[in-house]
């Protein structure tokens, strides 16, 4: 193994830059391979191309002819772009991507061929659905699945692929994927902000939430990554000692890319325009060979799209530079992990971000309904928004000094704060002229001079108001950003729905114009959610005390976070609200709390293996080279041997007691994973691995990591940190 990591550095340190192939301007470009609006109008037919736009815009649905129009459309616009084959491309609950490619190519009588593709392909397909996880919705048996199409996100060309999107069903009409509640929850959102907006302005008829990621990530040599064996099976080191040289000098973030990564990051951003993945931001993050990527802001189901697809091509364009990318949440100890961040926002089809103050105060006291309500929403469902970002790998870097905590808050800066104080002391009930006036005026009228100079953030805050929008900072950067924006989405939608009838019932049975309404219920919301309103360091102990105090939940590991989604509350929210039915919140629970046993598993068994197959023999080996040294000086010195051995016979000695833990620690692992593994009950399988099993980690991490420190550096098997996070 020594020699394996000798010959990937002495590679590694070889490599070029690669040449690319991108040129001109980048506008000229965007979209070149997406079947958008501007491919449609050269592809279809005015009716097939309204058929789709109406899809798009009001949902409505596309008849079998029409269809047939628009597949023959897609079908030509794809070949002319060097396809040979479609897929129906959707995100089943594995977290990553599915495609079946199926060749256009059909026979003929007479020995000919054709290229054929018809309306129900492009609308419909049945892959087989046996190995996707599904959490009790089928048998393994009933195998059907369908995939159906979303015109909503369109069509693209990737290699030789015609690419469709589409959500996947069982064929009991349950979500097996991501996008089916993604959409429901989309839509709800929908309809409860467009009521609300109502109040403010009747020509609002849409409301639309954008979403813009920021995917951290890893770059390691690929020839490095590969050389261990717990990067390749796990995608994080389990093991490896920190290098004296880390972040504490701050001399990576923002500082001057490395020319291998600028040229991948610059042929990954080339395939991106293609494919119309409006990608604008790239930077060094904190952790040596940690680099950033964001967009510009779309409409969330597209943004979830195009966040996905990104994940998989950066891995391939990552294979073209010989590179790896390492998206888990906490790759290296001792070093920044990697995050998701999502900003959210929701808009009106009249072009006004709502999240966003006005220039007058009714446009300012709209803004203050949904940034009171989305606050009133995350108090509400804190608890179900942290499940939202559970997994194996987020829980590692979730409170580690980097990252927001595992409790959820709301930071929106001291002058918001002010505000909201002010808003606080509204008259109970109908208010006076003079007030209504006042509070127009001086309150709610000058939000926009205080946002202006209201930039600071606070780092430690999972959900943070950031001028004209909201971050939730806590998601992890190897998620689908379906599952936290479903949760956001639904819980205001659903806060939505609660604050109008509490308005209009005020104004129903007390009187009340609307104006005096709104304020009064903001009122209520404000007080109600000090609770969730923190302007201090997250990583505090002091902050666990006080949100305790204040009925906040500290979930600090998957298993106690997936609870939430199995309450009565957090079911009856789905499924009122049409997003998900209880089977499928059951199935969701199910599946996600089987894949942290599954992860957690086969952590150890790579880590028991490492530890018994690579650093213990390695151990013995420069253990045997000291012992050799000692009986040569034994032979030629005779008694003085002791004196002159003495550190050799010590270093004998500790070499020993590690070899004789790790030995004892892999085996207690073994015998408690064995008895994990007898558990039947998911819940209590999972908090066994995560309370019996994953301790472990870290004592046998310990002892191998004291090791490295004391063996020959020539003799060490695995490539260190010093090497992965530095060799660029």
């Amino acid at each position: 193994m020594s020699t394996l990591r000798f010959n990937a550095l002495k590679t590694s340190l070889n490599r070029a830059p690669l040449q690319n192939k991108e040129s001109g301007r980048r506008s000229e470009i965007f979209g070149f391979n997406v079947f958008n609006e501007t491919a449609m109008r050269q592809y279809l037919s005015k009716h097939a191309l309204n058929a789709v736009l109406q899809a798009v815009e009001k949902g409505t649905k596309i008849d079998r002819a029409t269809a047939d129009h628009i597949s023959t459309g897609m079908k030509e616009w794809a070949i002319s772009k060097g396809a040979t084959h479609y897929t129906h491309w959707f995100q089943p609950l594995t977290g990553a991507t599915a495609e079946k490619h199926d060749a256009f190519f059909e026979t003929m009588e007479a020995g000919l061929a054709i290229e054929r593709f018809e309306g129900t392909q492009l609308v419909q397909q049945e892959p087989d659905a046996s190995s996707f996880p599904h959490g009790g919705l089928r048998n393994t048996f009933e195998a059907r699945g369908y995939t159906a199409w979303d015109p909503t996100s369109p069509a693209f060309v990737y290699g030789t692929t015609l690419c469709i999107p589409t959500v996947f069903v069982a064929y009991t009409g349950e979500a097996l994927d991501y996008k089916t509640p993604l959409l429901r929850a989309l839509q709800a959102v929908d309809n409860a902000a467009t009521a609300v907006c109502k109040y403010f302005d009747k020509n609002v008829k849409k409301v639309t939430a954008s979403l813009g990621w920021e995917q951290e990530y890893f770059l390691v040599d690929e020839g490095l990554a590969r050389s261990r064996p717990d990067i390749v099976l796990t995608g994080r080191t389990l093991l490896g000692h920190s290098p004296a040289k880390g972040q504490q000098l701050d001399d990576h973030y923002f500082g001057t890319i490395p020319a291998r990564a600028m040229a991948y990051m610059r042929d990954l951003e080339h395939e991106c325009m293609l494919l119309g993945i409006p990608v604008k931001t790239r930077h060094n993050e904190v952790a040596p060979n940690q680099f950033e990527l964001a967009p510009i802001y779309e409409e969330t189901n597209l943004a979830v799209d195009h966040n996905s697809l990104l994940m998989d091509i950066m891995k391939k364009v990552a294979k073209r530079h010989y590179f790896m990318v390492l998206m888990h949440e906490k790759p290296f100890a001792g070093v920044n992990g990697s995050g998701k961040h999502n900003n959210w926002s929701l808009s009106t089809d009249t072009g006004i971000n709502l999240l966003s103050p006005g220039k007058t105060p009714m446009s300012n006291l709209q803004f203050l309904t949904f940034f009171i309500n989305t606050i009133k929403a995350v108090l509400t469902y804190e608890e179900l928004l942290r499940a939202a970002i559970a997994s194996a790998s987020n829980d590692h870097r979730l409170g580690a000094n980097e990252a927001p905590p595992a409790i959820i808050s709301v930071f929106i800066g001291e002058q918001l704060t002010a505000v909201l104080k002010e808003l606080e002391t509204v008259t109970k009930g109908k208010l006076s002229p003079k007030e209504k006036t006042d509070l127009k005026l001086n309150v709610v009228g000058k939000i926009p001079e205080i946002l202006l100079d209201n930039t600071d953030r606070n780092r430690t805050s999972p959900f943070a108001f950031t001028g004209n929008k909201f971050e939730f900072r806590a998601v992890g950067s190897s998620a689908n950003c379906a599952n936290p924006m479903i949760v956001l989405n639904s819980i205001v939608a659903k806060q939505l729905i609660d604050f109008k009838d509490e308005v209009d019932e005020l104004i129903e049975k007390k009187s009340m114009k609307k104006d005096d309404a709104v304020f009064n219920v903001l009122r209520e919301y404000i007080k109600a959610s000090k609770a969730i309103l923190f302007e201090g360091n997250g990583y505090s102990e002091e902050w666990e005390i006080e949100a305790k105090k204040r009925g906040l939940s500290n979930n600090k590991t998957t298993p106690e976070a997936l609870k939430v989604k199995l309450s009565k509350p957090s079911i009856a929210l789905f499924e009122n609200l049409g997003v998900m039915n209880k089977l499928e919140s059951e199935a969701r629970y199910e599946i996600e709390i089987e894949e942290y046993i599954l992860r957690i598993q086969i952590e150890s068994r790579v880590l028991g293996d490492i530890a018994r197959n690579h650093v213990v023999p390695t151990a013995v080996r420069y253990q045997n080279i000291l012992i050799e040294n000692v009986t040569g000086l034994k032979t030629i010195y005779g008694d003085m041997f002791k004196k002159l051995a003495k550190e050799q016979l010590m270093l004998i000695e500790e070499i020993s007691d590690h070899i004789e833990a790790i030995n004892s620690l892999v085996t207690q692992m073994i015998d408690a994973r064995k008895l994990c593994n007898k558990q039947t009950d998911l819940s209590k399988k999972a908090n066994d691995y995560c309370k019996k099993v994953k301790p472990f980690f870290e004592e046998i991490r310990y002892h191998c990591d004291k090791l490295e420190l004391m063996i020959d550096d020539e003799l060490w098997p695995l490539t260190k940190y010093r090497e992965l996070l530095f060799t660029n």
